[in-house]
Parts: C-alpha cells; sequence; structure tokens
C-alpha cells in the first residue's frame, strides 16, 4: 500500500485520472444525493469532495494550502468548513453504500468456497493535544494500557483474505460524563449529526450490534473479534444477528463457559483437555463448551462452541480461539482468524500515510466524522487499486466470464504431492532397493508428522 502511495506522488496527472474514474465508476454524485448531500448555490458537493479526497497525497493539509492561497484548490476556507461541519450530511451512509457496490465488485470475483468476514476492532483517535473538541474525552487505550485524550474509532471492516474495506465506523467518546472533557453542542434532532452524537455514547457492544444489523446486506458469514471484544455476552448477540464468530479468548478466571457438566474458567478448560493433547503440534487441542448470555440464563438458552488452544509461536504459552460454528476443523479456524490482520494494517496505513486525525484540526464533531469518512474513502480507492494491480481478473469482464475461482489447496494434499514427487524421483535415480528405500523414507517421514496431519494424509492416500 506505502509503494502505491509513493508511486502515485511521483505521477500526478495519473493519480487525478485514477481519482476520477474512481468517482464516476462508482457514480460518487448519485451516492452523494442519496446520502443527503445538497448545496443550493456555489460548487457542487462532488466537487468539493474530489478536491478534498487528493488533499493528502500533495502532503499538505487543509489549514495550510487555504492559508497559502494554494490554487490546488479551488474554493476558499469558508466554502470547505461549511462543507465538512454540515450535520444534514449523513456520511456514515456515504461510507456504507460507496463500500457495498466495492463489495459487490470483489466478492463476485471470489469462489464460494473461500470465506469472507467482517472484522470489527477499535483504535485510539488520538487527540491528546486539544482541549476544546466537542465530545473530547479520557478514553482507555488498552495498546498501551493507559488513558488519553481523543477517541476510540471502532471500525467494522470486510475482507476476503486480499483486499480490506472499511464498511462502517463510530468515533466513541465515553459513556461517562465525568470522562467527557467537552460537552456536546446544541444540534436539531432532525438531523443526522444529532443521532451521531447519540451514538457516541453509546457503550461498544451496543454500537458494534448496530453496525451490524446496519451491515446486513454484506456478504459474510464470520465476525472476528480480538479478546477485548469476545466476551459472552458479546457473542450470543452477534450470534442472534446470524452471524457466527471467531475471536481470540481473554484469559480470564472471571469469564466462565460449560465444559464437562460444570461452569469453569479458560485455565481450568485448558488443565483439564491438557491431559490428553498433542503437545508436539501448533493446535493443541479443542473442546466444545456452551457459553450464556447472562448468568441466570439456563442451558436451554446457551449456545454451543468451540475452543481452539493454539500454541504462541517461540514460547511454552498457549491462546484460545472461540468459534460459534462448531462443524469446521480446527485448521479452519485458525486459518479464518488469521484474517483479522488486515484491519490491524488498515490501521496503520491510515495513521502513517493518510494522515488520520492529523490533517485537520476543526474542533465539531461532524468535522472528525466527515475527515474520518475521508481518509476510509481514500483507503478503499487504494485497496482497489492494489487488488487492480495483483488480479487480472479485475480487468475487464472478459477474466471474469472465463476465469474459474482456483481452490486453496489443502496441507494434507500438498505435503501428499511433495512425498509423490520426492519418491519419484527416487525410484528414477536408484535401482535394485529403490521398493525398499522408498518405504523407508515414507515411514520415516510420516511417524515425524503431527498426528491430525497423518491422519488427512491418510485419507488423501
Amino acid at each position: 500500500m506505502a509503494n502505491i502511495i509513493a508511486d502515485i506522488n511521483d505521477r500526478g496527472h495519473l493519480f487525478q485520472s485514477s481519482i476520477d474514474s474512481f468517482f464516476q465508476k462508482l457514480n460518487i454524485s448519485g451516492l452523494l444525493s442519496r446520502s443527503n448531500f445538497y448545496k443550493e448555490a456555489g460548487f457542487s458537493c462532488t466537487h468539493i469532495l474530489k478536491e478534498l479526497f487528493a488533499l493528502v497525497f500533495t502532503g499538505k493539509n487543509l489549514y495550510r494550502t487555504l492559508s497559502a492561497k494554494d490554487p490546488e484548490l479551488s474554493f476558499r476556507k469558508n466554502t470547505a468548513y461549511r462543507f465538512l461541519n454540515c450535520g444534514y450530511f449523513n456520511w456514515e451512509k456515504l461510507l456504507y453504500l460507496v463500500m457495498s457496490r466495492l463489495i459487490y465488485q470483489v466478492d463476485r470475483l471470489t469462489g464460494s468456497s473461500r470465506e469472507s468476514v467482517l472484522i470489527i476492532d477499535d483504535s485510539l483517535f488520538s487527540r491528546n493535544n486539544s482541549k476544546k473538541v466537542e465530545l473530547l474525552a479520557r478514553v482507555f487505550d488498552h495498546t498501551s494500557h493507559r488513558f488519553c485524550r481523543g477517541f476510540r474509532m471502532l471500525t467494522l471492516g470486510w475482507s476476503d483474505g486480499n483486499t480490506f474495506l472499511p464498511v462502517s465506523f463510530s468515533l466513541l467518546s465515553s459513556a461517562k460524563d465525568e470522562n467527557v472533557l467537552c460537552p456536546a453542542s446544541l444540534t436539531d434532532k432532525r438531523t443526522n449529526g444529532y443521532k451521531r452524537r447519540i451514538r457516541s455514547r453509546m457503550s461498544s457492544t451496543d454500537t458494534l450490534i448496530e453496525m451490524l444489523r446496519e451491515a446486513k446486506d454484506i456478504p459474510a458469514r464470520f465476525v472476528l473479534f480480538d479478546s477485548w471484544f469476545t466476551m459472552p455476552k458479546t457473542v450470543v448477540s452477534v450470534k442472534e444477528e446470524n452471524r457466527d464468530v471467531i475471536g481470540m479468548l481473554r484469559i480470564s478466571d472471571k469469564i466462565h463457559y460449560f465444559c464437562n457438566g460444570r461452569w469453569q474458567n479458560i485455565r481450568s478448560i485448558y488443565k483439564d483437555m491438557s491431559k490428553n493433547a498433542n503437545h508436539s503440534s501448533q493446535i493443541i487441542g479443542s473442546v466444545c463448551v456452551m457459553i450464556r448470555k447472562h448468568k441466570t440464563d439456563p442451558l436451554d438458552k446457551c449456545i454451543k462452541a468451540r475452543i481452539v488452544f493454539v500454541r504462541e509461536r517461540n514460547t511454552n504459552k498457549w491462546l484460545a480461539i472461540m468459534s460459534t460454528d462448531t462443524t469446521i476443523s480446527e485448521e479452519e479456524i485458525v486459518r479464518i482468524y488469521g484474517k483479522r490482520w488486515d484491519i490491524e494494517t488498515f490501521f496503520k496505513v491510515c495513521k502513517s500515510h493518510l494522515a488520520l486525525a492529523r490533517e485537520f484540526q476543526g474542533r465539531s464533531y461532524d468535522m472528525l466524522v466527515a475527515t474520518t469518512t475521508l481518509v476510509f474513502l481514500r483507503y478503499a480507492m487504494l485497496s482497489i487499486e492494489a487488488r487492480n494491480n495483483c488480479d487480472d481478473r479485475t480487468i475487464g469482464e472478459l477474466f471474469f466470464l472465463y476465469c474459474k475461482e482456483i481452490e486453496d489447496i489443502k496441507l494434507s494434499h500438498s505435503l501428499m504431492l511433495i512425498l509423490s514427487t520426492v519418491l519419484q524421483i527416487l525410484g528414477n535415480s536408484l535401482n535394485g532397493r529403490k521398493d525398499k528405500i522408498q518405504n523407508l523414507i515414507t515411514e520415516t517421514f510420516m511417524n515425524a508428522l503431527p498426528n491430525y496431519i497423518r491422519q488427512q494424509l491418510v485419507l488423501c492416500a
């Protein structure tokens, strides 16, 4: 992604054509109208959005560009700030409509056997140097384990394992009044600005459930969490929205799961399971459990889940991954969960290269939402551009009509192919004792493999 940005900066004229193509193919003008964007006079909303969209790639922020009266912008300061501060514009809907169209374009080129996922995570939206930003709060950053000035940027994204697209977000202040440093301004209750201010004071669990409901048309079977969100109440709530959850579990003595006829914490479950586990494998083992939304819920209201224990790389520690889909294998659960890393890359690119929370210095909450949406739209264009550069099927309909999705080769099949190739080479180069040597190599190779892989190889053979 960083290479694409650098390449775009070197080729300004090509970059402008890329922006024009992005806006034209997605019909951004029509999506702006559907999202309540309108202007009675002056520059059109599409014109203003396009110029602000391209601003970050010039290496300047809005304040410096407008102060210097840079000819790159055709409008003045007041026009830009009125556009960004307008509480009637539905920036959230605009982002969702754009991403829906992009996801449709990408998903139709992906085989049905490849799982698409929704990923939910939050990141610190830092405004440590600000004092009078609307709804500014003391928020806990669970990465650095300290309180900071700013917001929690709760983000919902879609991924097929290759392309990540941000679908929705919410800049969360604090539900506690004592942690809110600046109150919300008086806003017309009929506007979108009032609704987003109400959401900013909701809990992260309620917000993510609301975001999932709004994204009900996005094709994805699984929702991926990190350990911060994988709480029983949250997992059950997502399951009630007809989505399965795969998430890392928090190693806590206060959270209990029903296993082996009793409620017990994750450490106790691991202790019982590890007695018969395969300690030579990266995947130690798994157990089926029941989880409940509330502590008073009976067993018939609980849902089934599988917990997979995985050895942490280069250490003796272990990790636990939960899946509410108990029909898929342990290896599949771990593989799908690996797609969650896409959102971490997304946060890194937005903060390091797309000037998230640094490009504009406005004080209104509406401007914060507007500028964040701009950053997410830029990332979407770069993500699709990166996809176009590495996937030939996106070049016209020709490849879509004549190319089929290449299925993932399973690990067992890959090992079987390698072993067969080695034996064939040995058979061609050896004489008399080739059968004995081949059998010896096969037995040695098979015995050195973990049990779960050995079983799959026997099935393949």
